[in-house]
């Protein structure tokens, strides 16, 4: 795991950049210790705090899972919100996976994970393309070589 923390408000604190990394399966501990350590100085609180930590968790652990094994997260502070974006190189998915109700009881088997992240977040967007990973990371790609081409989540919370 990579982190790359950076200030991108010019002084104003509009945005700030607050952890870069790309993650596989044995930095997800590590992970979920940076993101609650980021999510804390950004001045989140209990219980909100613990839901975006278990939220970032999931949409993380999919990507495993799902989408090539690893994957890259950012996380600002922009427009009083904590915004974390994962990134992945999977085959990508659409929003429409996401059950109504709580999977088990819809019949639904998977999608637990991302249905509670949609619950307990103010915000989830997901673009599940090849197109919409590659604008996601931005002019300068991915770090450290990840040729992201699958699924975008964003998730932010107010803080």
């Amino acid at each position: 795991m990579r982190s790359d923390p950076r200030d991108l408000s010019g002084g104003d604190g509009a945005e700030e950049w607050l952890l870069e990394c790309v993650f596989t399966g044995e930095d997800l501990p590590g992970l979920r210790v940076a993101v609650g350590e980021c999510a804390a100085s950004a001045g989140l609180k209990e219980p909100r705090w613990g839901e975006f930590v278990l939220a970032v968790n999931e949409i993380a652990s999919n990507a495993i899972e799902h989408g090539g094994g690893r994957g890259c997260l950012t996380l600002r502070r922009r427009s009083g919100e904590l915004e974390c974006r994962i990134a992945d190189d999977g085959p990508g998915f659409p929003e429409s996976v996401i059950p109504e109700l709580l999977p088990g009881l819809d019949g639904a088997h998977t999608g637990r994970g991302l249905w509670l992240a949609r619950l307990v977040t103010d915000r989830l967007v997901i673009d599940g393309g090849a197109a919409g990973a590659s604008e996601a990371m931005g002019e300068g790609g991915a770090p450290d070589g990840v040729q992201a081409v699958g699924a975008v989540v964003t998730l932010a919370i107010r803080v």
